[in-house]
């Protein structure tokens, strides 16, 4: 971010906008779980004061992403196998509800969407990253057809601290292709308005998923 950047930071306050690099920076494993921020440096490699730098960095410590300790300063996050334990158990609680509700009432138009995202995850499954952005977008779609907004709250700050995770299941050798056939059977019992089996699929997935998290 260079020096002159707050002069094109609106219409977002600045600290807003710093928040949203380091969010990216933890994201990209630029600043490693586990490790001290140094405020004076990214600072100066900003132009900034301290002022939106902290006030950034109170706001990364409400997402879970940043941990502040007493007369230490601010560190990245670091998941522990509970930590991922307990996310996985939640979302799989939330998307598995929420996706059986979106079998039941999902229109023709939004299955054909849910089903269009589907065919790109299938395309993306040699590419990671690509993948994994796919996957995201595809539960999220879940989530807004379903409506509910306090669910779409907490799953997305759940699936955000998630990205700490060192050892996050598509990370894993062969996760993604199981991945895959996990999202095959559960697009087709979303197809098919078979709630109960939705739901089962949707919670298997997450079950899948949390096995190959915690297995370092």
């Amino acid at each position: 971010m260079p020096a002159t950047a707050s002069s094109k930071l609106a219409p977002r306050a600045l600290y807003q906008e710093v928040a949203e690099h380091l969010r990216q920076q933890i994201f990209a494993r630029e600043l490693e779980p586990g490790s001290w921020i140094d405020e004076l440096k990214l600072c100066a490699d900003m132009g900034i004061s301290r002022t939106p730098m902290r006030e950034a960095l109170k706001v990364l410590a409400v997402e879970g992403l940043v941990t502040m300790k007493v007369r230490r300063g601010a560190y990245v996050t670091e998941m522990s196998e509970r930590d991922v334990r307990e996310a996985y158990q939640l979302l799989a609680l939330l998307e598995s509800d929420a996706a059986a509700q979106v079998a039941l009432h999902a229109t023709d138009d939004q299955q054909q969407e849910l089903s269009a995202l589907h065919a790109e995850l299938c395309s993306k499954v040699q590419q990671r990253e690509a993948f994994f952005a796919a996957n995201e977008r595809f539960h999220f779609l879940l989530l807004e057809i379903e409506g509910n907004r306090w669910r779409q709250q907490i799953v997305t700050d759940l699936r955000r601290v998630m990205k700490l995770n060192r050892h996050h299941s598509l990370f894993k050798q062969g996760r993604l292709s199981d991945s895959l056939l996990e999202h095959e059977a559960l697009m087709q019992a979303l197809m098919k308005r078979d709630a109960d089996e939705t739901r089962r699929l949707m919670r298997e997935h997450f079950e899948h998923g949390l096995s190959a998290a915690t297995q370092v």
